[in-house]
């Protein structure tokens, strides 16, 4: 096991900032690469309705996705654990992502009940992390057993027993530094399989999935749904369905390619201008002249000014993106302001960067 220090993870799924620095590469050099993860295959079926296996659904869902992403995105690099119906090692699968130094590893699967239970049916989307619920260390669980197909799995995973709880405490102390751009990216994704698809919605989760715990990377894996629900493995089996399932998929990530694109912007101001800015006393610029603000915060949450979650800046705005709310801070049409007030923003938000609008509307 390798050593970790315990890490507290206050990690509010409804509030939070989107990291978008250190491994990634900058769009300027077209090097940004995704890498599409379709569960189980060859010998492992994954879960098994009534009349297909998920191995098969997630393989179509997921080469769909990535030619959705190859079509749309020619500075994007897409990357597949597997590409046709063959057994892929949990440990091989992170391998290909790391070894590709991937900015982003999403993994699609369908979920399933035992068929002596009355099956509910909706999406859900997890990220790495400890599980709250019995339903998310069963979702986990039923995953992670896809080690059983492996030759010495207890030596390759270092005594991790997919069936046994004690297992997952090992999930508690990890200290994930892609969390955040994760349930970033995650809720996306989500929203538009609840708005775009119309799935019922079981929210983003946090649970210790083995295949995203090596990743060095944001990372996702999506339930597309219950194949042990009989419409929604009709669902899930029909060209019109898994079109769909895909194309939210890709909605999610074209929405945080685009975030990544404008947070990787180099502001190239050139402004010298020395004089001392009071932040606190910034105001909205009008008319058709270029504004400044810093972007510190993305919710799916509307907060009013004074809230906790803004650590003090007021007055604080937001613009609305995606079926979320993005906040800002500061407004100006000098370059070398905006530059003083990410600054000082950065000391309490650290991955905050400049926006720039155009009569009301962001242009960058």
């Amino acid at each position: 096991m390798k050593p970790c220090e315990k890490l507290l993870l206050l990690l509010f799924l409804g509030a939070f900032i989107p990291f978008f620095s250190g491994h990634s590469a900058s769009p300027q050099n077209n090097s940004f690469t995704v890498v599409i993860d379709p569960g189980h295959g060859g010998k492992d079926p994954g879960a098994v309705g009534s009349s297909s296996k998920e191995k098969d659904i997630v393989l179509s869902v997921g080469l769909k996705v990535g030619k959705l992403i190859e079509e749309n995105h020619p500075d994007v690099k897409v990357l597949y654990t597997r590409n046709t119906d063959r057994f892929v090692e949990l440990n091989q699968r992170a391998e290909i992502a790391n070894k590709s130094h991937a900015d982003l590893f999403i993994s699609i699967h369908c979920n399933a009940l035992d068929r002596r239970r009355t099956s509910p049916q909706g999406v859900e989307t997890f990220v790495l992390g400890l599980h709250r619920s019995k339903d998310n260390l069963d979702v986990a669980k039923a995953e992670n057993a896809v080690i059983m197909y492996e030759d010495d799995y207890s030596v390759k995973y270092e005594g991790f027993n997919p069936n046994e709880p004690e297992s997952y405490i090992i999930f508690e102390f990890m200290a994930n530094e892609f969390l955040t751009q994760s349930v970033y990216l995650a809720t996306l994704v989500q929203n538009h399989l609840v708005n775009s698809s119309k799935r019922v919605n079981r929210s983003v989760r946090q649970a210790g999935f083995l295949v995203l715990r090596e990743v060095a990377m944001p990372s996702i894996l999506v339930e597309l749904g219950y194949i042990s629900n009989k419409q929604e493995e009709t669902y899930m089996k029909s060209a019109s369905g898994q079109n769909s399932l895909a194309s939210s998929i890709y909605q999610g990530f074209k929405e945080y390619k685009r975030e990544y694109d404008k947070k990787s912007h180099v502001f190239t101001g050139s402004g010298t201008d020395n004089r001392q800015f009071d932040v606190s006393q910034s105001t909205v610029a009008v008319g058709n002249t270029r504004e400044y603000r810093v972007q510190f915060l993305i919710s799916s949450r509307k907060y009013n000014n004074g809230a906790s979650a803004f650590k003090g800046l007021d007055p604080v705005d937001f613009y609305t993106d995606g079926g979320t709310y993005k906040y800002t801070y500061g407004s100006t049409t000098n370059q070398a302001e905006i530059e003083k007030i990410l600054r000082e923003v950065r000391r309490k938000f650290k991955d905050a960067f400049i926006v720039e609008f155009e009569d009301g509307k962001r242009v960058k």
